[in-house]
């Protein structure tokens, strides 16, 4: 099952992908209005979803604008260095790094959520903008303590992530959270994929193209640290809420280590696609000090 965050002549609700259709289940209870609220609220709200699609009225895909499937998550929590040839990369640029041993996670703000076909704004404090193609998680029940073996049944579903990364504010601190986490630098969508579909998360071909060019491209399979071990391992020091995020890492083929380098310009269009869930894309965009005080006026 797909699950959608959309909205119709400026009301948002929660919808099922089929086909080319999607299904507005939101008229069945007026608090789904975010993909949240519906994990929230149910127990068993997947099943209420299944169950509301028979009784939901269809809508044409194309008329309606897609949202992040998760917008205020309360956690948005990335893993750094899980595929061997992100690692390899960026050893051949920068010989001093060093592995890690242990899972080495960061914070994206929630604030960086982008919707799946937004820009993607280049701030003019950076110039080196780049990419990366992730599969991410999202979190169906509150859960402490999950043993690896258990962690399939926390997971609601499975969506695409692009965690841009501002590289020089990224090595400005240890911690590398602001150059994660700029405004609109956290895309995500197209739709949420629930489980069902997706027998085996670490069997998905993973690529991102830019203008066309094909960047990335690997599988789930080569993450160094599978979904339910990074679960297991977040689960040890916090509770995990319904909606939290965790980007699960990505592959060789960035853009800064590119030879030359190939990070992002305005105008620039990065597509990330993952089997068996789709596509979100988007194009860069100059932002400016001048626009963004008209946004906050």
């Amino acid at each position: 099952m797909k699950l959608a965050v959309f909205s119709l002549n400026g009301r948002r609700s929660v919808g099922v992908v089929r086909d080319e259709m999607i299904f507005d289940i939101s008229d069945e209870s007026s608090h789904f209005g975010s993909l949240e609220s519906l994990l929230f609220s149910r127990p068993d709200g997947l099943e209420f979803a299944c169950r509301a699609l028979d009784r939901g009225s269809g809508i044409v895909l194309s008329r309606v604008t897609l949202h992040a499937p998760v917008r205020h998550p309360s956690k948005f929590l990335a893993i750094a260095a899980n595929y061997q040839s992100h690692i390899d990369e960026v050893l051949a640029t920068n010989p001093g790094y060093v592995p890690p041993v242990f899972q080495r996670w960061f914070a994206k703000l929630p604030s960086c959520i982008n919707d799946p076909y937004a820009p993607i704004l280049m701030p003019p404090e950076t110039s080196a903008l780049d990419y990366e193609a992730e599969l991410a998680i999202v979190i169906g029940k509150r859960c402490r303590r999950v043993k690896a073996e258990d962690a399939a049944s926390v997971i609601a579903g499975y969506t695409i992530c692009n965690d841009v990364s501002a590289r020089d504010w990224q090595k400005r601190s240890p911690t590398i959270m602001l150059g994660k986490s700029f405004d609109s630098h956290g895309p995500l969508g197209p739709w949420l994929v629930t489980p069902d579909e997706i027998p085996d998360p670490h069997d998905l071909l993973i690529t991102c193209t830019v203008n066309g060019e094909l960047r990335q491209s690997g599988r789930t399979g080569e993450m160094l640290n599978n979904c339910f071990e990074q679960i297991a391992y977040l689960s040890t020091v916090c509770t995990l809420e319904p909606g939290d995020l965790i980007a699960t890492g990505t592959p060789a083929g960035t853009g800064a280590a590119l030879n030359p380098p190939g990070l992002l310009q305005p105008g620039d269009v990065v597509r990330c696609e993952i089997e068996r869930i789709g596509a979100i894309e988007a194009r860069i965009v100059r932002e400016t000090v001048a626009e963004t005080a008209l946004r906050y006026a």
